[in-house]
């Protein structure tokens, strides 16, 4: 394999047809051009270039061997331009994944400011449980995910980089409305039906949790797959649902939902944005993940 410089020197060469010029354009001297196609000549044992009257010329073979060396070197000149495009994020893509609510609440305001910032940044959303959103990035589906905190302790793979905390709180309808006039007992709660996520999902796992720590084994009386249908499912007087204030600021402002206090507090809980461990996220995911209203964390998992 001859020296990547030589064919840098060849190119120009066949390119301008001059050895002087060439050595201009690449900011060398004349004799280094000279010496380098002499050696490449040697080492191919043919001729690449005839002397002309003002300048050279290619041979036969130089031609055949400077149409690959041409390719070569457009296609690496379109790297270069690609890279800085990148570097500018004027291309490239943000692969993020969380579950609908996260996406809908968090991420979409903060990715409509992206997309105007930087148009042609191409954006690939995945959705999904914790546990689906946390195998994605494993997988390197993604580049990062923001999930519910904390991470099963058998994810050794993974690192959460940002975390936000959230606050959940019991809402209903304006169907139970005169329920939400005082602080309520566990007991008082799970006296009206009980509104659920699926088994599976974080939420209703804390809901249990709290449950639990009040000395109610929890039975939800309607089950739903979403925030959304959760949400719609307590404002229409079906019950009393835990959901993240967050998600209801507009319904509880509208009187819609109203919030149940409750005797003993709800704990906070926290969500991270996680990638996988000692891996380096794309320049448009570091720009996003900047953007985030998120607390930046050295901590290699969490504990919250």
């Amino acid at each position: 394999m001859l020296q990547m410089e030589w064919y840098r020197i060849f190119y120009h060469t066949a390119k301008t047809g001059n050895l002087t010029r060439a050595a201009e354009a690449l900011f060398i001297t004349q004799p280094t051009v000279s010496y380098a196609i002499k050696q490449m000549e040697t080492a191919l044992g043919l001729r690449l270039f005839q002397r002309m009257s003002k300048g050279v010329e290619l041979t036969a073979e130089g031609r055949e061997l400077f149409a690959f060396v041409e390719q070569a070197f457009q296609l690496l000149e379109a790297g270069e331009r690609k890279v800085q495009e990148l570097k500018a994020l004027e291309a490239g893509e943000l692969r993020i994944g969380a579950s609908d609510s996260l996406i809908k609440h968090l991420l979409l305001p903060q990715l409509e400011q992206f997309r105007e910032r930087y148009p042609r940044v191409r954006i690939r959303l995945s959705h999904g449980k914790t546990n689906e959103i946390v195998q994605h990035v494993k997988e390197g589906i993604i580049d990062c995910g923001l999930v519910h905190l904390p991470l099963p302790a058998e994810e050794p793979l993974l690192e959460v980089v940002s975390q936000l905390g959230v606050h959940d709180c019991f809402v209903v309808g304006e169907a139970h409305r005169r329920f939400a006039l005082q602080p309520r007992t566990a007991e008082e709660l799970a006296a009206l039906p009980l509104l659920s996520l699926s088994a599976k999902s974080r939420t209703r796992q804390f809901m249990e949790r709290w449950f639990a720590a009040e000395g109610i084994a929890m039975a939800p009386d309607v089950e739903v797959g979403s925030i959304d249908l959760l949400i719609e499912f307590a404002k229409r007087g079906f019950g009393i649902a835990l959901i993240n204030r967050a998600f209801v600021q507009k319904e509880l402002r509208l009187g819609t939902l109203v919030e149940v206090p409750t005797v003993h507090e709800v704990p906070g809980r926290k969500i991270g944005l996680v990638i996988r461990r000692a891996s380096r996220l794309s320049l448009a995911a570091m720009q996003f993940f900047q953007s985030l209203p998120m607390q930046q964390t050295d901590k290699k998992g969490d504990s919250g």
